[in-house]
Parts: structure tokens; C-alpha cells; sequence
């Protein structure tokens, strides 16, 4: 392919730390226009996931940020958003439509069908996810996996466990490509001190989005029932969960040493990444282990 590779990219909400997708689309996406792609990514409209005071468009050299057409309402706004950006895909003068996530890649039988190559990363298997169990959100979901297989070019997936998933479910080949990390910058504990009266190497700290099949509920059940002078700290804001995020603080009611923090981004977060402690999403599972087991085995660890 001669001259500048000309890309549109959807399934993210917005350029933004909303969710391991966004970040990803971020990150990945800076460095191509770097790289001197051409690169367009169409957003979706509504307010940030942990508030509206998170709000804030952020513009990237080299990136052109659209926001497209959005019901906002659960369970719809993706499905509305990846379908207007599908169309936008199909109808730009683009090389690539790369896709992020199963539930968008329902429609990337669209680009394709005007002739755009198609590339789809998958995430997770989205649909087995618990706040869509049973739902119609999970069949569709399911079916965005399916259309995948069918119509994209090429798929990525970011772990061994999918990659086997796909090969042993529908015999198709994918690239494994692990997601990055940038090199961490060490910084004094200044912050969270102020902050959060946090001391360096005085937590364990769990961050990510605060749905079900994190495992967290296990790894508070889990610490609770450990002695340590350590405390837990939970870094993230809700994704549609707004009543697991109520289970969780009811289930470390009694419990100082277990703080919630909300979202956090910027300094504070670096920061407060010195010491970081995460489970693997269920969903991922590990073979040999539950999440609840695995949850006791970490914690374990803290005693010796």
C-alpha cells in the first residue's frame, strides 16, 4: 500500500483512561500518526463513565476526533454509536477500519462490504461478562464475535486463553498482540499521602473498572480475613455497575483498612501505581484456578 495509511477506528467511547479499550485506542492510535498514518476515530457521544466532571476532549497531533450519533441509554449507547461509526468507516476514504471490542464488530460487515480491509481487536469475550448475563445485549454481543470471524480481515486478541478460544470455536487464526505498557516514572508518595493518607509500600492497590468479573468482591472477601497492617486500595469508577459498586462497599463495611478512591487520573495515579496488585479477569479464567481461590492465594502471600 503506497503513501500515508488512512485508518478509522471505533468501539471506544473517546480518547480518554474511561477503560482498558480507551487507553489502548489512545495509546495505539498517538503512535501511528506519528508513524504518519492518517488516523480518524469516530467517538461516542455521552458523558465520561464516572461522571461529568471527567468530561474533557483531549486533541492528539495527528488524530481527527469525530463524535457520532449515540442513545444513550444502557446497553444501547454502544450499539448505536459502532453503528453510525460503521457507516462513517464504510463511506470515508479510508485503508482500515479497525474495530475495538466484540459488541462493535457486529457491524464490520459494513466497511467491508464497501471494500475497506477490516481489522478487529478483541478485548474479551464480552458477552460472558456477568452484567450481561442472559441478556439480549449478551446474544448480540456474541453475535459481534461471530461477525468477526466472518468478515474481518484480520483479528487481534491480547491473550493466549482467546487466541486458543477462537481457534478451538470457529477455527479461525488470529494474532496474538499483549497490550503494552509505557516505562513507569517514580515519583515521591507526596500525593496520595495528601490525598488518601498513603504511605509508599503501605497498600495493595486493585485498579480497573469496578465490574463483577474483576473478581473483586473475592479479593475484599479475601483480605478481610487476612491480618496485615497493609490497607486495600480500590482504584476505579463504575462501567453500568452502579449497584456492584454498592455491593462491594457494603461487603468492606467494618473494614478501615479497605478504601475506595473512586476514579483517579494524572499524577495521583502514577503514584499511586508503587505497588499494584490486579486479578486477571474470570472471564480470562485461569484453568486450575477460580477467581476466589486465586483471590486467597495472593492474599496469602502478605503473610509471609
Amino acid at each position: 500500500m503506497e503513501g500515508k495509511i488512512r485508518l478509522a477506528v471505533f468501539g471506544q467511547k473517546r480518547l480518554s483512561r474511561e477503560g482498558g479499550i480507551e487507553i489502548v485506542v489512545k495509546e495505539l492510535c498517538t503512535r501511528m500518526a506519528q508513524n504518519g498514518c492518517e488516523v480518524t476515530c469516530y467517538n461516542r457521544a455521552g458523558h465520561h463513565v464516572s461522571g461529568a466532571e471527567y468530561d474533557k476532549t483531549i486533541e492528539y497531533d495527528g488524530i481527527r476526533q469525530k463524535v457520532v450519533p449515540t442513545i444513550e441509554k444502557k446497553g444501547l449507547a454502544a450499539v448505536s454509536s459502532s453503528f453510525f461509526a460503521a457507516l462513517y468507516s464504510a463511506f470515508g476514504r479510508y485503508d482500515v477500519v479497525h474495530i475495538h471490542a466484540e459488541g462493535p464488530a457486529f457491524f464490520c460487515w459494513i466497511p467491508k462490504l464497501f471494500g475497506k480491509r477490516v481489522v478487529n481487536t478483541i478485548h474479551g469475550l464480552d458477552w460472558n461478562r456477568e452484567k450481561w448475563h442472559g441478556s439480549v445485549a449478551s446474544k448480540f454481543i456474541r453475535g459481534g464475535e461471530k461477525n468477526a470471524v466472518k468478515y474481518a480481515d484480520e483479528i487481534i486478541v491480547l491473550s493466549k486463553g482467546v487466541q486458543k478460544y477462537f481457534m478451538e470455536t470457529y477455527g479461525r487464526e488470529t494474532h496474538f498482540i499483549p497490550n503494552g505498557v509505557n516505562r513507569p516514572e517514580v515519583r515521591e508518595a507526596k500525593l496520595i499521602k495528601d490525598h488518601f493518607g498513603l504511605e509508599k509500600d503501605s497498600y495493595i492497590l486493585f485498579l480497573g473498572r469496578l465490574v463483577p468479573e474483576k473478581g473483586i468482591r473475592y479479593l475484599v472477601e479475601a483480605f478481610k480475613n487476612v491480618k496485615t497492617d497493609k490497607k486495600l486500595v480500590i482504584a476505579g469508577g463504575s462501567s453500568d455497575t452502579d449497584s456492584f459498586m454498592e455491593e462491594l462497599k457494603e461487603l468492606a463495611k467494618g473494614d478501615g483498612r479497605i478504601l475506595f478512591t473512586g476514579f483517579v487520573q494524572g499524577a495521583i495515579l502514577i503514584i499511586c501505581c508503587t505497588i499494584v496488585a490486579g486479578l486477571e479477569s474470570i472471564i480470562f479464567s485461569f484453568q486450575t484456578l477460580s477467581g476466589k481461590k486465586l483471590a486467597v492465594e495472593f492474599i496469602s502471600r502478605l503473610k509471609k
